[in-house]
């Protein structure tokens, strides 16, 4: 009986040439195509939008690019275009622009979120309830978002919901957006985007909150650690350091983004013009110079990566005594 099962066996694989069976090779045709069809759409799309418009764009800074994406070759400027973005005081002060607006939301947006996670982690009922409460202002636009802000509650004139409130103290009315001294546009812009965006870092806290380890707190409370500031300095917030890490790095190249809360609410006013929005009108505005754009907006990339990697890099980003 053996010996005619392996006969058989002997006959099948002589009669398939030593090869494997065409099913299991349709199985994995049918594996790599399954793939590629789910792949392939994303693959091709970062292709197009991402990837050739930044190589482009980099071929781009090195010509006299105005009115045209296909400069000829006597238009050749080399590192021109970025000795001009460089050396512009209108990109400069844009970068300083940043800088304060990032001094603003980065350390906000951090509390905010933080302090956010560990209230809704203690709670015990309505837990999901206000997590989507906080985290839906996340879902709307900016545009949208900027639009309530300037016309209905600082829009600036007495029927405004801020200049009503003001009204009720006798305080006169404040133009928000239009007077740079006193720089009251900070408070409607950071306002904003920490309105926006504190929810969904704020689920990323409760989600590193909640892979704590109960015993650390256990074995705290046993050695005579006091529920609260005690607890949280020496043991909840060395455990999201990992997470603290990677919310700041993402909440500064955020900032560094900045663009539909200015041009919406400010528009392109030099006193709150942050880089995006002064690159943005450099290149497809009156000037239509897409080479001194391409060049200030590979200058604006490469200052992203560098502070990335400068803040991941000063706050232990991926080694082990940052987990």
């Amino acid at each position: 009986m053996a010996v005619s099962a392996a006969a058989a066996a002997d006959t099948e694989r002589a009669g398939t040439g030593g090869k494997r069976p065409r099913s299991r090779r349709s199985g994995r045709w049918r594996t790599s195509l399954a793939f590629w069809g789910f792949v392939g759409p994303f693959l091709a799309g970062l292709m197009v939008f991402t990837f050739v418009p930044v190589v482009w764009s980099a071929y781009l800074s090195f010509f006299d690019a105005q009115n045209t994406v296909v400069p000829l070759a006597e238009d050749f400027v080399g590192f021109g275009n970025y000795v001009d973005m460089l050396t512009d005081r209108a990109f400069q002060d844009s970068l300083i622009t940043f800088s304060v607006f990032a001094a603003f939301i980065v350390p906000l947006t951090f509390a905010c979120s933080l302090g956010l996670a560990l209230m809704l982690n203690k709670l015990r009922f309505m837990r999901a309830f206000f997590r989507s409460v906080f985290f839906l202002p996340f879902a709307c636009s900016y545009v949208v978002a900027a639009l309530v802000w300037k016309m209905s509650i600082f829009n600036g004139v007495r029927y405004g919901l801020a200049n009503s409130i003001l009204d009720l103290f006798g305080i006169e009315d404040i133009a928000w957006l239009f007077n740079p001294n006193p720089p009251w546009y900070w408070l409607v812009i950071v306002s904003l985007r920490l309105w926006i965006q504190c929810g969904f870092y704020m689920i990323l806290f409760i989600a590193a909150l909640q892979q704590i380890p109960e015993h650390l707190y256990e074995a705290a409370y046993v050695d005579g650690a006091k529920p609260g500031r005690q607890t949280f300095w020496h043991i909840t917030l060395p455990q999201l350091r990992a997470t603290s890490v990677a919310v700041l790095m993402l909440i500064l190249i955020a900032a560094y983004q900045a663009f539909d809360e200015f041009v919406n609410l400010i528009g392109n006013q030099a006193y709150a013009r942050p880089p995006l929005v002064y690159l943005y009108y450099t290149a497809l505005g009156t000037q239509q110079d897409l080479g001194r754009g391409s060049a200030g907006a590979l200058i604006l990339a490469l200052i992203i990566a560098i502070v990335t990697l400068l803040q991941g890099r000063f706050l232990g980003f991926g080694n082990k005594e940052g987990r």
